[in-house]
């Protein structure tokens, strides 16, 4: 393992990869100031076992008896991205969670969230108080965005430069193992996003010590990470082993990979391939099972399928298509990528066969695009109605709450419930958090940041939105962001929560809804009406979900399925703050229906 190892009674292993270094040691500069020389061992692995080491010394790798840098396997940075690493004792944390025995992929109910915003101090043991409300609501697993150190101290987190360190603005590694000992305490499982597409571009001191990066590919942010270029064994390792790392020594349930469509590697094992089989490994060790979610543009079952199928072997990954389905029939917004999703037939499909675009052609980017994911099960999906990337990425980092009404909100959790997908819920969508959330950034360079600038106003030109353009480096854009709690509990506010919550015990408890099967499902789409029919059954279970996303009552008598019915729940309620339902409670088919506009109701058999 790479990185600092305290090893007890004063003795601390280092490990460095540097195959470019002549020279390595270990700079000590507090509490007293030490040079270590290190030895080479095979492949660029430099060692040294050092004594009079304790816990929360400061130390830096000398290279070629000149330049010093921090560990890029640093398990603490106190100090920043550009300051000394600190040794840390992972022994130490007293952890409650040995009969912890996870959450089941297909039973997760996922709320996103981000460490900085979630709530006013923006710290890890800040989220502690809040899990038993999220356990309330239904939730049993969280998201973290990624944790990992990053230059200042707001930032999103895709800009970390040290993937093994918490973010000390955060708090300390004791901090975030205390905060997943306590969800577990409470049957919440925690998603970590991890980023092993491209690092951060300050702090990044990565390329002095080893090739870490290929210039045979490039990224969104430059050249690409090495997975199959010369000396990649060793990239490879200090990726597969950083996954491990958060498993191992911080209990997290699963890793969120971010924005896998950006990691290259055309070799002969695939670097999620690798990855897949090593996580698979330390669950059965471990003997709990530990999941790895992919992002993915890619639309491409490879990444899902087991090895023995010709995939990756991930465990699920995210599936955009049925948030821009449901967001184009919400808002009717058709720039960007959104002008692919335009009817109620692509979220029907979305519901059905997962992939709008399975190899059909798409407007936008004027390709054909996707793969057939019709066999695959919905356990292997994350759908949602919001993340931080759609809504932080639009210029005015509008969330749903401020773009539709209060009908149009119900009923698209109604729609991301009755899904037989994972759902996730991004922070404060539960009860119409209407603050934005928004880029922000917090770097030391003036170019850089002038080049965040200038790029997040390039991102926008395919959204031609008007509205006061808020500067990522300011504190504002950080500060407007935070959730408001209070709204919680006022108004429209606190029934959408328990809407929300409603829904969640609805999709725990009955059967043709908690068993994510897409087989037993047919989903109908009347487009001229902008109405949809979602029937899914399981043994003896059955429902019947109507979804009206049209602005006026839509009456029907057609594809009902046939039996008797009862309405268990209508968002057009005077319970939910509706204008009152005009389906009735009960219906055996074949009937005359009428459903109140902008309204999701679902019956029980």
């Amino acid at each position: 393992m790479i990185g600092s190892q305290y090893l007890g009674d004063g003795v601390c292993e280092f490990t460095l990869w540097s195959p470019v270094a002549e020279r390595v040691a270990v700079k000590v500069v507090s509490p007293k100031e030490k040079l270590f020389s290190m030895t080479e061992k095979q492949r660029g692995y430099w060692h040294h076992k050092a004594e009079g080491i304790e816990p929360g010394t400061l130390y830096y790798y000398q290279l070629n008896g000149e330049t010093s840098y921090p560990d890029p396997a640093s398990n603490f940075q106190p100090e920043g991205v550009h300051k000394a690493s600190e040794v840390i004792d992972h022994s130490q944390m007293n952890w409650q969670d040995g009969s912890w025995t996870g959450v089941p992929l297909d039973e997760m109910i996922i709320y996103e969230l981000h460490i900085g915003t979630f709530t006013e101090e923006g710290t890890f043991s800040a989220i502690i108080p809040r899990l038993s409300e999220l356990k309330e609501l239904g939730v049993n697993a969280i998201e973290i965005m990624p944790v990992s150190q990053f230059p200042g101290d707001r930032n999103w987190g895709y800009d970390g430069v040290y993937p093994y360190a918490v973010q000390n603005s955060y708090g300390r590694p004791e901090d975030l193992k205390k905060l997943v000992n306590e969800a577990h305490q409470q049957g919440i499982a925690v998603i970590l996003d991890v980023v092993y597409n491209h690092f951060g571009p300050e702090g990044n001191y990565t390329a002095s010590y080893a090739p870490y990066f290929t210039e045979t590919y490039r990224t969104p942010w430059g050249s690409a990470i090495n997975f199959d270029d010369a000396h990649s064994d060793g990239v490879r390792d200090y990726v597969v082993n950083n996954a491990l790392y958060w498993l191992e020594n911080y209990h997290i349930d699963a890793l969120r990979l971010d924005a896998i469509h950006a990691i290259y590697d055309l070799g002969a094992k695939h670097i999620l391939q690798e990855m897949a089989e090593k996580v698979e490994q330390l669950s059965q060790k471990i003997g709990r099972k530990f999941y790895l979610i992919a992002e993915s543009d890619l639309n491409d079952v490879r990444v899902i399928r087991p090895k023995k199928s010709g995939g990756y072997g991930i465990d699920a990954q995210w599936s955009d298509d049925f948030h821009h389905s449901i967001r184009t029939l919400l808002t009717k917004e058709l720039i960007g990528y959104y002008q692919d999703f335009d009817t109620c037939d692509k979220l029907a499909k979305a519901y059905k066969k997962t992939f709008v675009y399975d190899w059909q052609y798409s407007q936008f980017r004027q390709r054909y695009h996707g793969s057939d994911a019709s066999d695959r099960p919905g356990e292997q999906f994350v759908v949602c109605i919001q993340n931080h990337d759609q809504v932080g990425n639009r210029m005015l980092g509008e969330r749903l709450a401020t773009l539709v009404d209060f009908e149009s909100l119900k009923l698209a959790a109604g729609a991301l419930m009755v899904s037989p997908y994972i759902p996730l819920l991004f922070m404060g969508e539960e009860y119409g958090e209407d603050n934005p959330f928004l880029y922000f950034v917090s770097h030391s360079d003036p170019d850089l940041v002038k080049a965040v600038r200038e790029g997040r106003k390039a991102e926008f030109a395919d959204f031609h939105i008007e509205g006061e353009y808020i500067d990522p480096q300011s504190t504002e854009a950080f500060e407007t962001s935070k959730l408001d709690w209070d709204k919680k509990n006022e108004g429209k506010h606190q029934t959408l929560w328990q809407f929300y919550q409603q829904l969640t015990l609805l999709r725990r408890t009955i059967p043709a809804l908690k068993k994510l099967d897409k087989q037993n499902l047919t989903a109908t789409a009347i487009e001229s009406d902008r109405l949809i029919l979602l029937h899914r059954w399981q043994d003896n279970s059955q429902i019947f979900s109507i979804l009206n996303f049209a602005d006026e009552a839509v009456n029907f008598t057609d594809n009902i399925p046939t039996g008797k019915w009862q309405k268990i729940l209508d968002s057009a309620d005077p319970k939910w703050m509706g204008n009152g339902a005009s389906l009735p409670n009960a219906i055996e088919s074949p009937e005359k229906l009428s459903i109140q506009p902008r309204s999701i109701a679902i019956y029980q058999q």
